[in-house]
């Protein structure tokens, strides 16, 4: 299939397998995830993306859309894929408390820029996510998300790229049926190539994380229950179990072994956070005390994320509750003495502002679940089946406490097919984001992704 007749319309690279730039163009966040797309267009506009969209179109091509390299549902083999890591631009109109970022526009950086105006973005537990994406899957915020939603709440409009070529700029009034469904629905109806998103007036926090050793497990735990049991909305916190490798990058007391991280943030006054914290810190012997008051700008270090590219797998649930019995079952598959592959289990509180609808009302669903669960291990490509029973089997001990709901955004590679797809919304989210599939993207070429099939 030539390409000449693309690369003459586009102002990016244009590259085939055979060229060289092409690994670069194509790699993704998780080195487990090695695609083959036919053809990798780096768009610098708009107008690229249009022209390798109608490429796409002419050919029966699927498209595959990378940004940041996060968040990559399966490999793109045999697709075009869009890189849109050259839009990242940044506009902050302070008055309106709003950002406009392109689409490849990393969340410290779209935080950074906000605080210049004392304002800030609900940014994640990740520095190097991207906004668009991010927002599109709902946008789960480890710090501010009890007190004020989700990051698709506030998402006020979007340029975007539909299959057929056209260009779009959608709100609340204007195309409002798609308007819903991206906020929610992720890439499934086309490439976002800009957001407008409202900020908040958050400056600093009480926040950090507490490392504990694994002998610590089980009090840390009794102790992160009743934090989280009456928690104001202005508190978040979560806890993992991390089994870190004895290498160097990893700090000393922690390299080998089980360790406990308790994570909080507190938006309220210094003394009040010190306050709510003081039981859990005295829960056990710290390891690493890394909480106190902090600017919002130092959000990536409460969980301190990795920031470079590794091979992972992973899994998750939503969790209706999170009791005593629950917390038992978490000692039997990741405590102390369990011989496991898996590297990171995190418990992170839900609720407060996560549970109400917004007032412009999207498609992000399961928001009654209180809890989510995650875990995650390293290995290389292809050792999807070696390590499946080591991260599944966890999640089924949590079966009488899961809500049977997902989230989009922390949806897995073992986790692709529509049926997988759909338990991240509502009943009738889930037909209607369907169906309005069918109007903008009837052939379902962005489908190399968690995929929204069209209506039939």
């Amino acid at each position: 299939m030539s390409t000449e007749t693309l690369a003459a319309l586009v102002d990016g690279p244009v590259l085939t397998p055979e060229d060289a730039g092409y690994a670069e163009e194509t790699a993704t966040w998780n080195l487990a995830m090695i695609g083959r797309p036919i053809v990798a267009v780096g768009a610098t506009s708009v107008a690229d993306v249009q022209a390798a969209i109608r490429y796409a179109t002419d050919h029966d091509l699927p498209i595959a859309v990378t940004a940041t390299g996060h968040g990559q549902a399966r490999p793109a083999d045999g697709a075009l894929l869009l890189n849109l890591r050259r839009l990242n631009g940044i506009s902050i109109d302070a008055d309106a408390a709003t950002a406009t970022v392109g689409a490849a526009v990393e969340l410290q950086d779209l935080v950074d820029a906000a605080a210049k105006h004392g304002l800030a973005p609900l940014a994640g537990s990740s520095p190097n996510v991207g906004v668009v994406g991010y927002a599109l899957g709902g946008g789960l915020s480890s710090t501010l998300g009890r007190t004020y939603g989700w990051a698709a709440d506030h998402v006020r409009s979007a340029e975007i790229v539909t299959a057929d070529g056209l260009v779009r700029r959608i709100d609340a009034q204007h195309e409002p049926d798609l308007f819903w469904a991206i906020r929610g629905g992720k890439g499934n109806f086309g490439v976002v190539t800009s957001l407008t998103i409202g900020l908040v007036p958050v400056t600093r926090m009480y926040a950090g994380g507490i490392f504990f050793d694994g002998a610590d497990a089980r009090p840390v735990l009794d102790a992160f229950r009743r934090l989280v049991a009456d928690a104001p909305e202005a508190l978040t916190s979560s806890v993992a179990f991390f089994r870190f490798p004895p290498l160097p990058f990893v700090p000393e007391p922690l390299r080998g072994k089980l360790s406990v991280h308790l994570r909080f943030s507190y938006l309220g006054p210094e003394e009040e956070g010190v306050a709510l914290l003081a039981d859990a810190r005295a829960a056990g012997t710290p390891i690493i005390d890394a909480v106190g008051e902090m600017p919002y700008t130092g959000f990536a270090a409460i969980h301190a994320d990795p920031v470079d590219p590794i091979p992972a797998y992973e899994q998750g649930a939503l969790l209706h509750d999170f009791p005593a019995e629950a917390a038992e079952a978490l000692l039997d598959v990741a405590g102390p003495g369990v011989d496991t592959p898996v590297l990171a289990f995190e418990v992170r509180q839900l609720g407060g502002a996560l549970s109400r609808r917004p007032e412009v009302p999207n498609a992000v669903g399961n928001r009654d679940a209180r809890f989510s669960i995650f875990l995650g291990a390293a290995g290389a490509p292809g050792m999807e089946e070696q390590l499946r029973e080591s991260l599944t089997a966890p999640i089924r001990a949590f079966a009488p406490w899961a809500t049977g709901g997902r989230q989009i955004n922390f949806l897995s590679g073992y986790e692709t097919e529509a049926a997988d797809v759909a338990t991240a919304y509502d009943a009738d989210a889930w037909d209607r984001l369907t169906r309005i599939k069918a109007v903008y993207d009837p052939r379902n070429l962005f489908r190399v992704n968690y995929n929204i099939p069209p209506a039939v």
